[in-house]
């Protein structure tokens, strides 16, 4: 179940709707398959670092299944990791995956697309994400084989099939999704999938719960709250994230939003005091503590938004 509620009606809603199943399969696939609605699933990845066992899908995959065949959020990190998410899968339902979204530029959001291209399946990505897809390809793959080791035996990066600018509505069987590009948030390319008639949000890696954001690539933390704040106009109900569980928009708003915006506020008065980059990173964080991988990289955050402020002040 979910570590963490908030307080009032969306979140008694978000408890009663949301749950993890408790199979074999969890084991096997090293995910934690948790049902969002009947036919909306979040396969949650491990809160650590990359791993051989984890085949790279330290991450949150959205499924939703369609009357015809599955819609999937995010194809895993690898080519093994992605068979593993297909097994997921196929321990829920017995239809194909038909289209995948990329929802950002990050290895376990699209580098797991050969193998459900194998497959059939079309896959779709903004503009911006396949840009930095190619620019970062061979950094990612490098960095993976240090990470995963063998087990990115098959990995080769396939690029999407569709891209689009800034929206996209997605058809496919009874299901109606959109797709929109806002900006840079944690990559270039991010993007969120809305889907209207169950009010729930596929955020990508604009929204991480449970454990602690790292700034990103993106290198852009003003544009990833703009980014943040036109998806939670929506007012999602759940919000699948990039990393954890499901949770309400209150917890999502918690964990990434307040946190980036605390780290600007604070990182903006230092250098408004003249407050060294060293002294910098020694940014005061507690209140953030609880999430997961914090003391691993709460100081690189200050020093990453420090660097970046700076910058933006020439």
């Amino acid at each position: 179940m979910i570590k963490q509620m908030g307080k009032g009606w969306t979140s008694l809603l978000t408890v009663l709707m949301l749950g993890a199943i408790s199979t074999p399969a969890m084991a096997e696939y090293a995910l934690d398959i948790q049902k969002v609605s009947p036919n909306v699933y979040a396969l949650v990845g491990e809160l650590a670092q990359r791993s051989p066992e984890n085949y790279g899908n330290n991450s949150t995959h959205g499924v939703i299944i369609s009357d015809e065949s599955v819609i999937l959020v995010d194809p895993g990190g690898s080519y093994l990791g992605a068979q593993q998410i297909d097994k997921a899968i196929k321990s829920l339902t017995d239809k194909p995956v038909t289209h995948v979204i990329n929802s950002g530029g990050q290895d376990h959001r699209w580098l797991g697309n050969g193998y459900f291209k194998q497959q059939g399946a079309h896959i779709i990505t903004s503009s911006a994400a396949l840009e930095d897809h190619h620019a970062r390809a061979d950094n990612l793959l490098s960095r993976l084989g240090q990470l995963i080791g063998d087990k990115l035996e098959g990995t080769v990066p396939v690029y999407a099939d569709e891209t689009f600018e800034s929206k996209k509505k997605l058809q496919v069987g009874d299901i109606e999704l959109e797709i929109y590009h806002a900006g840079a948030a944690h990559t270039l390319g991010d993007s969120f999938v809305w889907f209207p008639e169950q009010k729930i949000m596929f955020s990508g890696d604009i929204v991480y719960v449970e454990r602690a954001l790292g700034t990103g690539p993106a290198r852009n933390v003003k544009s990833w709250i703009e980014v943040f704040e036109k998806m939670e106009a929506y007012q999602p109900e759940i919000v699948v994230p990039g990393h954890g569980h499901a949770v309400d928009l209150e917890i999502a708003h918690k964990d990434t939003y307040d946190y980036l915006v605390y780290l600007v506020k604070n990182i903006s008065q230092m250098l408004d005091d003249g407050v060294e980059l060293l002294d910098a990173v020694e940014l005061e964080q507690s209140q953030f503590s609880y999430l997961e991988v914090f003391d691993e990289i709460s100081r690189k955050n200050a020093q990453a938004v420090y660097e970046q402020l700076e910058f933006d002040s020439f």
